[in-house]
């Protein structure tokens, strides 16, 4: 049965509240299902963004649009639950000294590898895709072949960030602190109906997978990596779930490969045998 044959009558008068035991019903889901810890302070952020999930749907109550959620069993309305709670503020070349370091030391490294291109790097939280294209400006402004000098796996657990990054559209002011030599070297600007965006140049997007995976289920995926970014996610882990994360990307790192996490995040209290670089970047050590 869809999801969509089990709503209530339709909604009618005010926005309903979202009671305690609703809210903790909303934490342990989040929890379980990415990871993610939510606490009361985000009570308010909560029920706005599932208030439209419920004014969509026609649900008169969180209760009623939470036993939905737990009923349907296809999956896709829990699917759309976690894409209105997800957080996806990013920006082009966020955190820029882990930009310079790819650039500077980290490319070079890799390209003189004999029989080591093009590449391989995930960017394994891309949200609307403004990191993995500034590694993919990047990277193609490093490595001697450029753009086909490189892979790469962008991937998060929204899909709705997704369709944003696939789309590779942005508005201007999005990226009017990207210098002006890079933006017009990587960008399209928009004409007529088009007018106000501007999107990543075909030569980047071709050598980017997206895809949707949650990095609490993820046990293999056949392939590892260069350079793995993880950046502005492990925050919202608690430390049982940031060791489990970590143990999985490190997996998937090769050796001497380079694993980048966000200034504001640690690997304190997690064990992992990788070996501290610079400032929120660690490589692994040789097997």
């Amino acid at each position: 049965m869809g999801a969509r044959a089990l709503v209530t009558p339709p909604f009618v008068g005010e926005s309903p509240a979202l009671s305690d035991r609703d809210l903790q019903r909303v934490v342990k889901l989040v929890y379980e299902r990415a990871g993610i810890n939510l606490h009361d302070g985000k009570r308010e952020l909560i029920t706005a963004r599932l208030q439209k999930r419920l004014r969509t749907l026609h649900i008169e109550s969180f209760g009623a649009y939470l036993d939905l959620l737990t009923q349907d069993k296809t999956g896709g309305e829990m699917t759309l639950f976690l894409d209105a709670l997800a957080t996806n503020h990013t920006s082009f070349f966020r955190e820029p000294q882990h930009f310079d370091l790819l650039r500077s030391r980290i490319a070079p490294e890799l390209a003189a590898k004999p029989g080591r291109a093009p590449t391989d790097i995930w960017c394994a939280a891309c949200s609307t895709g403004e990191e993995p294209y500034t590694l993919a400006m990047t990277l193609a402004e490093a490595l001697p072949n450029g753009a086909d000098g490189f892979r790469m796996l962008a991937s998060d657990l929204s899909t709705k960030a997704l369709a944003a990054a696939r789309s590779a559209t942005y508005k201007m002011e999005r990226v009017k602190d990207i210098p002006l030599d890079v933006l017009r070297r990587h960008f399209e600007r928009g004409m007529g109906a088009q007018e106000g965006l501007a999107r990543v140049v075909p030569g980047l997007r071709r050598n980017i997978e997206f895809a949707q995976l949650n990095l609490i289920e993820i046990g293999d995926l056949g392939r590892s990596f260069d350079v793995i970014f993880c950046r502005n996610v492990m925050i919202y882990f608690d430390l049982h779930v940031q060791q489990r994360v970590v143990s999985m990307l490190e997996r998937h790192l090769r050796p001497n490969g380079y694993m980048f996490i966000s200034h504001s995040e640690s690997l304190n209290g997690v064990s992992h045998g990788l070996r501290w670089i610079a400032p929120a970047v660690y490589q692994r050590r040789l097997a």
